[in-house]
């Protein structure tokens, strides 16, 4: 074993003899030790690598020991600390102890003790980390309780997100419709400081220019035909919390630039209004598009790109993580169960295995949707492979499909009008959240359903 796995100690000591003596004993005993000469060298000593306990005498010659405790405390929760004085007082010993020292010792040190004593507040240090990453763990695993998987790519987001989710950083989620683009970053809300604070939602897909501009900042009374009183926008909603803004790249030109500038100063205006507003919400973006093409166009920003794009998250597609399809079957059977008339007792391997080898263009809503009507149409105890309906217009899972039909242009009609209908079955009717789904914007949806004769 090396010194490091023994701990790290942090002896502070003004009497140089002293501290080399103290240093030099615990280097002999295996442990790596770091030495500062006063409070302040003790705290730069500290801010440079992880302090595992402090020794520390009580009178440094300027902030006392224990004044140093609290503050290497805010950089190290953790740290357990041993105070040592040659002029200790019962007052200095109940001081200490209040302050979280492990314990106290006088001059001389007796150096038999204060090699058991760094032993056993070393143990105290392991088991309060080893406690809060227990606590830590649940803390995550609750906030990615509605993320089910556990395949390398689902791993590889929950950990970055993990890593980001503290900071006041902006983090744009990048994905396929369908993938949990949101349940990601209500993940990132509930695992960081504001988790306290509101969670507001935006989708900028489904909403025309003025609506999304007079949702973001609000609106006074009579900014517009329409609006017969002062609104809050999501901005202003979100104060102290989150705000989340879906397909982002779906925001019109004009309303890039006012929100460029309230990610640039936190300050913006009501629509019709004058009084500056503040918000210090933090934001999240997502989208489906490819935004750097989008700014090749002329459509997106490149400014308001790089505001949002701090961090970047990526979602993984359902098709590369067939791995858990087995249990997102399992808790979307679970979590319909009432569908059923027969009582569903589990998913046969062919079905499964007929799940994993489908596209699934829609993700992980339109394996739910194909769970839902499964549960619906199934005649026994058992989800067979031919239960499930067609995904993302392909055969039935496990069937084999008959050849299309029809011209070219016959075909793709055929198909676009197939997805349209699944994703308005999907969504009870709901045109605003089909285009969503499908990633259109709601006037493109009216028009391919009159077209398509669904309308």
């Amino acid at each position: 074993m090396n010194a490091r796995d023994k701990g790290t100690l942090l002896v502070a000591e003004d009497d140089a003899a002293q501290r080399r003596m103290l240093a030099g004993f615990l280097r002999k005993a295996g442990y790596d030790v770091e030495e500062a000469g006063s409070a302040a060298e003790a705290q730069e000593r500290a801010r440079d690598r992880a302090i595992d306990l402090l020794i520390t005498d009580l009178r440094l010659g300027g902030p006392d020991g224990i004044e140093l405790l609290g503050d290497l405390r805010r950089i190290h929760p953790d740290l357990q600390a041993i105070v040592v004085t040659a002029y200790g007082t019962v007052e200095d010993a109940v001081r200490s102890m209040r302050a979280g020292a492990y314990d106290f010792l006088g001059k001389p040190v007796d150096l038999a003790r204060l090699e058991a004593l760094v032993a056993k507040a070393l143990e105290k240090v392991g088991l309060s980390r080893e406690n809060r990453s227990l606590r830590q763990a649940v803390v995550v695993a609750d906030a990615f309780g509605d993320w089910v998987g556990d395949s390398a790519a689902v791993r590889q987001v929950k950990e970055l997100a993990v890593k980001v989710a503290p900071s006041r950083a902006s983090v744009l989620i990048l994905g396929e419709s369908g993938t949990g683009k949101e349940v990601v970053a209500r993940a990132l809300h509930r695992l960081s400081s504001r988790r306290d604070g509101p969670f507001v939602t935006l989708n900028c897909a489904v909403l025309s220019e003025t609506l999304v501009e007079s949702e973001l900042f609000g609106h006074e009374k009579g900014a517009f035909t329409g609006a017969s009183a002062q609104k809050k926008g999501r901005l202003e909603l979100a104060k102290g919390g989150t705000l989340f803004l879906d397909e982002v790249g779906d925001i019109p030109l004009s309303v890039q630039v006012k929100l460029l500038n309230v990610l640039q100063t936190g300050r913006f205006e009501r629509v019709g209004g004058t009084q500056p507003l503040e918000t210090d919400a933090r934001v999240i973006a997502a989208t489906h598009r490819d935004l750097e093409a989008r700014i090749g166009t002329g459509e997106f920003r490149a400014d308001l790109f790089y505001r949002l794009n701090v961090v970047t998250l990526r979602m993984p597609a359902l098709r590369e993580r067939t791995g858990d399809i087995p249990a997102l079957v399992a808790h979307f059977v679970g979590k319909h169960a009432d569908l059923s008339t027969t009582g569903i007792a589990g998913v046969s391997d062919e079905a499964l295995d007929a799940l994993a080898r489908q596209p699934f263009p829609g993700n992980i809503r339109e394996l739910e949707n194909m769970v839902e009507r499964a549960l619906v149409l199934a005649d026994g105890p058992v989800l067979e492979a031919g239960d499930f309906p067609p995904a993302g217009g392909q055969a039935p899972a496990g069937a084999r499909s008959e050849p299309a039909t029809g011209g070219l242009e016959e075909q793709v009609a055929d198909l676009e009008r197939d997805l349209i209908r699944r994703a308005l079955e999907r969504h009870g009717g709901n045109q605003s959240a089909a285009a969503r789904d499908l990633g259109l914007g709601e006037r493109a949806i009216r028009y391919k359903m009159q077209k398509l004769g669904l309308g």
